[in-house]
């Protein structure tokens, strides 16, 4: 298992700066963590960074904290977690969606409709922030994880 890397706050600058360009998100309280390549983590509790090192060369760590997105193609795929805990910094990139489209889109299906953006983007339906999707031409795919999708009427 590779190892929690606790972001320094260079990387932690460069983290929130993709956030802001991407979504508005300003601030990120917290420390944030990665392990491999592209996975990040947001902790906010009462640990130190000296802590959390020290525990894992006893213990190893799966996570620590909630799991903030992915890195992909100098992007970040925010989690359904973050998004809702991040929803009210989030002021770019956002895409509405009527009860049809958020009854598909919680169901786990793609939406095939053209919404003038291109990388990823936030869902919401009403007050509600549903998650991440990526645009692209004419639709937006679904990251919805299989176990927290709603089941199908019928």
């Amino acid at each position: 298992m590779t190892p929690i890397k606790i972001l320094p706050q260079k990387e932690k600058k460069k983290i929130t700066e993709m956030l802001k360009q991407q979504f508005g998100i300003k601030e990120i309280q917290g420390i944030i963590l990665q392990r491999g390549a592209e996975r990040l983590f947001l902790f906010q509790g009462d640990f130190t960074e000296s802590q959390i090192g020290k525990l894992e060369r006893f213990i190893p760590i799966e996570r620590v904290g909630i799991y903030l997105g992915k890195i992909q193609n100098n992007e970040i795929r925010l989690s359904i977690d973050a998004v809702q805990l991040l929803k009210n910094q989030i002021t770019k990139n956002i895409f509405e969606l009527n009860k049809e489209q958020a009854e598909k889109w919680m169901q786990g299906n793609e939406l095939n409709i053209e919404t003038n953006k291109r990388g990823f983007i936030v869902i919401k339906y009403k007050d509600y922030f549903l998650g991440t999707g990526k645009a692209s031409e004419n639709k937006i795919t679904n990251f919805i994880p299989k176990n927290r999708r709603l089941k199908e009427k019928g």
